[in-house]
């Protein structure tokens, strides 16, 4: 196994100081080990979560070459060449583990915003402190941006959030953590194979969830409730001026739309599992309260915003694979992990093999899978995935 830090090394070097997982602690499980700390019903923090990998990595003896940066693969006649900061390596296969959010992906309207506007991506924020004093706009609305959002708000900054698509979600539900309800409805067991839209599920953005002690829900309703200015997409930037779209009464709509269809398959799930007596009473939440007007371009050499946070989500880095199995947009080619050239497969991708994929509790299950059919091609040296089911 080769990482190019150290153990959990993404989570050491690449998160804010307050951020925590979206599942609770229970929902932490891998091969063998599990969560059993005294608070089951909370949400780790990144220290946590690195002792927690770390222990594991520990117990199972992971053969782990840290602090080894792969710096290319290529084909070979029988496999595959590595080229790594300690030396070359050989094999037949390769699993490529490295995840989906290496680099963040920013806007190329990014570079037409005045210089004296400070910019920052997930990768470079670490506390509110980082932040010049005044305004703060944050772009993007998915689990990133509403929790930086909060976050600075509560700093004394004055935060404008600027909302495009978005998954709104409940923290709870009926007495329980919302995803308790996708995992026991069986939402996120759902095959990657039995998705209608893969291509769009795969590239959907974080629900609206936030992990406190408190278990509270983090929608657009509780930032505006506490002052968090809400705008349309940012479309441009031009002139010194930033832009944004209109609609944002249909973007709500749409949102919570899809969140109350899939509390109703929740709650047609408790009643066919003859669990409705145990789930708390059945209750909705209020629609997304959109603005009486919004501001559709904001002067940013006004002095009114002294930075801007990018939350626009992530996407992987494949530069130093120099094989041709990565597409236009920069995503790797594969069916449920078996990537298009023998011996070459993944894990930790969106919805890999089932909708959990991406979840620390959703490896297992794909990596099980991935490894049967590593195994019987290193067996039978056929790379069919007819028995990949």
């Amino acid at each position: 196994m080769l990482e190019r830090g150290e153990v959990a090394n993404s989570w050491r070097r690449e998160r804010w100081d307050s951020l925590r997982l979206l599942t609770p602690n229970w929902q932490s499980r891998l091969p063998g080990y599990r969560y059993d700390g005294p608070d089951p019903d909370g949400y780790m923090t990144m220290r946590e979560v690195i002792a927690f990998i770390s222990r594991f990595a520990s117990l199972t003896r992971a053969p782990v070459r840290t602090n080894t940066a792969v710096m290319s693969v290529t084909c070979t006649e029988d496999g595959y060449r590595l080229v790594t900061s300690s030396g070359e390596l050989e094999s037949r296969c390769v699993v490529i583990a490295s995840g989906a959010c290496n680099l963040a992906s920013v806007p190329t309207l990014r570079s037409a915003v005045p210089a004296p506007i400070q910019q920052f991506t997930p990768f470079d924020y670490q506390n509110p402190s980082q932040l010049p004093d005044g305004g703060v706009l944050v772009v993007g609305a998915s689990a990133t941006g509403v929790q930086l959002a909060d976050e600075l708000h509560r700093s004394g900054r004055r935060v404008t959030l600027a909302v495009g698509e978005h998954v709104r979600l409940p923290r709870m539900y009926r007495g329980r953590d919302v995803l308790w309800w996708m995992d026991a409805a069986g939402v996120w067991n759902q095959r990657y194979d039995a998705i209608d839209d893969l291509t769009r599920a795969r590239r959907l953005p974080s629900p609206q969830l936030v992990g406190t002690p408190e278990r509270l829900t983090l929608d657009l309703n509780a930032l505006s409730g506490i002052g968090v200015e809400l705008v349309g997409r940012l479309s441009a930037v031009r002139d010194g001026r930033a832009l944004f779209s209109g609609g944002l009464r249909n973007l709500f709509a749409l949102a919570d739309l899809k969140m109350e269809r899939l509390l109703d398959t929740f709650d047609d799930w408790a009643r066919e599992s003859g669990l409705e007596a145990d789930a708390a009473e059945r209750k909705r939440f209020e629609p997304t309260r959109a603005p009486s007007s919004s501001r559709l371009q904001i002067d940013l050499r006004s002095g009114e915003m002294r930075s801007i946070v990018w939350a626009t989500g992530f996407h992987p880095d494949y530069r130093w694979l120099h094989v041709p199995v990565v597409d236009e947009k920069g995503h790797l080619r594969h069916d449920g992990g078996v990537v298009e050239s023998p011996g070459l497969y993944a894990l930790g991708l969106p919805v890999l093999r089932r909708r959990k994929s991406t979840f620390i509790n959703g490896i297992e299950d794909d990596a099980r899978d991935v490894i049967e059919h590593l195994a019987g091609y290193l067996a039978h040296g056929t790379y069919g995935v007819s028995s990949l089911r």
